[in-house]
Parts: C-alpha cells; structure tokens; sequence
C-alpha cells in the first residue's frame, strides 16, 4: 500500500487533502482513482487507512478509515553523526540510514574533512538531504520523517552527548565491541562516524571526554559511506530491532 506523511492531525471519518507533489504522484504516477486506499503518518506517528474521496484540481481528498501507532519505528533512538564525505555519498548514508531506522541524522565537519561546503552549498545540500530523507521514509513506510540536522563542528556535536543514553563513535585505532556497549534499556544513542581519513587522536579525545565509548566495526577497515550502514545494523540487531 502507497505511504505517505501529512502536518495535519485527523481522526477516523474526517477529512484530509493532498496536494503537490504527493498529489501528483497519485494522479499521475500511481494513476489511483476515487475509492481506493493509501496509508498515511501523521506528525505524532499514527498511521491511517485512507481512502479517496474525490479528485480535484485542487488535491486530493481523502477519508481516514481507521488509525493506529505505526509499528515500524525503532524501539532505539538512533542520532547518527556522520563527517561529511565528498561527492554524493552522504545522500547514500542518508538514504539507507532513514531505511535502517535513524531518527535523526547530522553532518558533522572535521578536521580531515575533504568536503568543505560554505553556507549557500550547504544549505542546498540540506535541502536535498531532506528531500531524501522523505522519500526514503515512504519507502520503507516510517512512522516519522527522521530529522536531517543542520551541519555543526565537532565540538558543538560533542556538546549535545549529555542528551544521550548511549554515545559511541567508531574508531579504527580500537574500541569495545559493540554487544558490550549497547543494550536493550538504552532508548537514544548518538552514533559518530568519521570521514575518508577518519578522527584524529584529538577528536577521539573530544568525543570521549564528552561521555562517547570507543567501539569497533571489526578488524575490516570500512569505508566512510560503508561505516554507518554497518553501525546501524549492528544496533538494530542488539536492541532487538531486526527481528
């Protein structure tokens, strides 16, 4: 069944309208007509059966049938804090990390960052980071839009991990396995992954200084773009979320 999100609250028997681009999908796209049924999220992750009403030029209409708690979402909050990587590879982190189960995503600068975007480029980046961001959570019928962040130093991410449950950034100079780190009672987690050259000695010491545990992905050294992906699986699996 088609998904998709909507900013507005509704109850079954009322009314909801659709318009733009989603809109346009179901007319144009999907070709769907008067009388058959989508899912729809609301901002607070209910899901609804809706059916259409009627098409017009104005949107489409549509009646809420029934409404529940979307049981997709993750049991585990996920922030996941990646460097930013050059070319398209972070629209690929965002993509598959949406997929995964991320609420929340945020591109960090480092030091050996090759990408350096200045504020006018970064901020079409975001926009295009959120446009996938959506997509990818249609896609994989989320319950939320994960939150694509605003991009921030490691400093000021180092400064939000007081927020956390659980922070880990991944290291390849060494770290715990991750089955020792995270559990099943820890309900947010902030996961920092580093760029192509990955952290230095001293953005290692920033991040645990902060409260962050060092853990490994295995005796593979990943890829920036491969490296997430990996984290979020294995996170998902021990928390139970894979099943």
């Amino acid at each position: 069944m088609d998904w998709f999100f909507t900013s507005a609250e509704a109850r079954p028997g009322s009314t909801l309208v659709i318009t733009g681009e989603d809109a346009a999908h179901i007319t144009k796209s999907l070709r769907m007509s008067v009388g058959e049924v989508i899912t729809m999220c609301s901002p607070e992750g209910a899901e609804m059966l809706c059916r259409i009403e009627r098409i017009t030029a104005e949107g489409v209409f549509v009646q809420v049938v029934t409404k529940e708690q979307c049981c997709h979402e993750p049991t585990v909050g996920v922030t996941l804090y990646f460097a930013l990587t050059k070319g398209d590879k972070p629209e690929t982190v965002i993509q598959k990390s949406v997929e995964l189960g991320a609420v929340k995503i945020v591109p960090v600068l480092t030091r050996r960052c090759v990408s350096r975007p200045d504020g006018k480029s970064m901020d079409k980046k975001l926009a295009r980071y959120r446009k996938i961001a959506l997509q990818a959570a249609m896609q994989s019928r989320r319950g939320i839009i994960p939150e694509i962040g605003d991009m921030k130093d490691l400093k000021n991410a180092a400064a939000e991990l007081s927020g956390y449950d659980k922070a880990v950034v991944f290291y390849e100079g060494g770290g715990k396995p991750l089955r020792e780190i995270i559990t099943g009672i820890d309900k947010t987690v902030a996961v920092f992954i580093g760029p192509e050259g990955g952290f230095d000695e001293e953005e290692i010491s920033l991040l645990t200084q902060n409260g962050a545990v060092c853990a490994t992905l295995g005796k593979r050294i990943l890829r920036a773009e491969t490296a997430p992906l990996a984290a979020l699986a294995a996170i998902m699996f021990h928390t139970g979320n894979l099943e």
